[in-house]
């Protein structure tokens, strides 16, 4: 009896695991938030209603050192042009994209699809939130 009990509780446990292999091994979803602003840290809505000035000084600073190795505003370089992106994507998408290109890169169908045009990879550069909203806010500004 105790030897029938174990395994019914070893079989149960093991369904379980199954379960929750198959459920972390399935394709997720992304939700409408995250299809619009990108998965990653930033989870709520950006606005940029007015250029800071600053901001936009900061972030153009930011993105001379971390970013202009491989990205141009009005041409195709290593990675693709980036002055009209704030046209195209959501502030908060271009943070994410910033903060989170390993998880963007492998799971959100745009940032797939533009990365595959690519061949490096966008690394993470480590900004800070703070840096990253400032290279969003130069990119609003160059892209007015």
């Amino acid at each position: 009896m105790l030897t029938a009990a174990l395994l019914i509780g070893c079989g149960e446990s093991s369904d379980d695991e199954n379960s929750n292999a198959n459920s972390q091994g399935e394709k997720q979803e992304l939700t409408d938030f995250e299809m619009t602003h990108g998965i990653g840290p930033v989870d709520e809505e950006i606005t940029i209603d007015e250029i800071d000035p600053e901001l936009a000084k900061e972030g153009m600073r930011v993105f001379d050192m971390k970013c202009g190795a491989c990205h141009k505003l009005d041409s195709r370089y290593v990675g693709p042009p980036l002055g009209g992106i704030m046209n195209a994507r959501t502030p908060a998408y271009v943070m994410n994209m910033i903060l989170n290109p390993e998880e963007m890169l492998a799971k959100h169908p745009v940032a797939k699809s533009i990365g595959s045009e690519y061949p490096t990879r966008m690394t993470n550069q480590q900004l800070t939130r703070e840096k990253a909203r400032a290279v969003v806010e130069y990119l609003a500004q160059e892209s007015r």
